[in-house]
């Protein structure tokens, strides 16, 4: 199987099942028909058309916040939305942008809010090979349940910047301390657009390399992982190349790992589908 393979599942998505949400002028997310038919119920919150879903009330973040929790109650009773998370991200138009308001992460599907995260390839190098370290996740997890995944992942909510995320996640997931999560080096972000069960994600990936201690050992603090492999990095991307054991945006994240160290080499047939295929446009 090809790597395009995750490429694809990733952005598969049709873009004319979706109408743009607005609010002040500003597009925010999009929504899927069906759900923009549910926001007709609402109508002193929301106006809804064949152009578009707007968010009709006007006011501070807080204020606005209160009108998308008091939907999202009804959507959940509904069984529009998954179940809540209590973890709130910010709805802003581009990254680095004021945030309109904040929205519990189990509606930002159903409203199709760009969402963002931080992904972490914890690496040792051993003479002129690398390995990764690998994390399978815990089987009781509401997305991917015992998927594998990178060493450090999570969501950048509302009140966490990227690099405090990546410190906060590094120590909850793989027992590392701040100072070790802080020589992390950026190497930038993979982009994508998927439809899921209730709506859209549509996520922007900021990546991270760092070479770990040879005697590094990942703990994790938090229930999310069930236990950790250091693996030969070609022999990652292989399991990646031939089916789905990793969560399906994960490979996104090794596919770019893979290029930039040259395990993908560019005589690979789908080198440059890859490289283009992982940074979707954002628009």
């Amino acid at each position: 199987m090809s790597l395009l393979h995750h490429i694809r599942q990733c952005n598969a998505w049709d873009p004319a099942r979706f109408l743009p949400f607005w609010h002040s002028g500003e597009r925010l997310g999009l929504v899927r028909r069906a759900n923009a038919e549910a926001l007709k119920r609402f109508p002193n919150a929301y106006a809804v058309d064949d152009k578009g879903v707007r968010l009709l009330f006007e006011g501070d973040v807080d204020a606005v916040s209160a009108v998308i929790e008091e939907t999202t109650e009804h959507l959940v009773a509904e069984g529009l939305v998954a179940k809540w998370r209590h973890e709130f991200f910010a709805a802003a138009p581009h990254w680095g942008a004021q945030p309109h308001f904040r929205i519990d992460r189990g509606a930002v599907p159903f409203f199709g809010i760009r969402a963002y995260g931080v992904h972490l390839n914890g690496f040792v190098r051993e003479g002129n090979r690398l390995k990764l370290w690998v994390g399978r996740r815990a089987p009781n997890k509401a997305v991917a349940p015992d998927k594998l995944d990178n060493l450090v992942a999570g969501g950048i909510d509302h009140a966490h910047g990227l690099e405090e995320t990546l410190v906060k996640e590094a120590e909850e997931e793989a027992g590392m301390p701040a100072a070790l999560a802080a020589r992390a080096v950026s190497v930038g972000a993979v982009s994508y657009r998927m439809a899921v069960t209730h709506g859209l994600r549509d996520d922007v990936l900021f990546c991270y390399d760092l070479e770990l201690p040879r005697d590094f050992q990942p703990k994790n603090n938090d229930g999310e992982f069930v236990s950790f492999s250091l693996e030969e990095a070609g022999h990652v991307i292989d399991i990646a190349r031939k089916g789905d054991d990793f969560k399906f945006n994960v490979n996104l994240v090794l596919i770019d790992f893979a290029l930039r160290h040259g395990l993908i080499r560019t005589d690979d047939p789908d080198y440059l589908d890859l490289v283009t295929g992982i940074h979707r446009p954002i628009d």
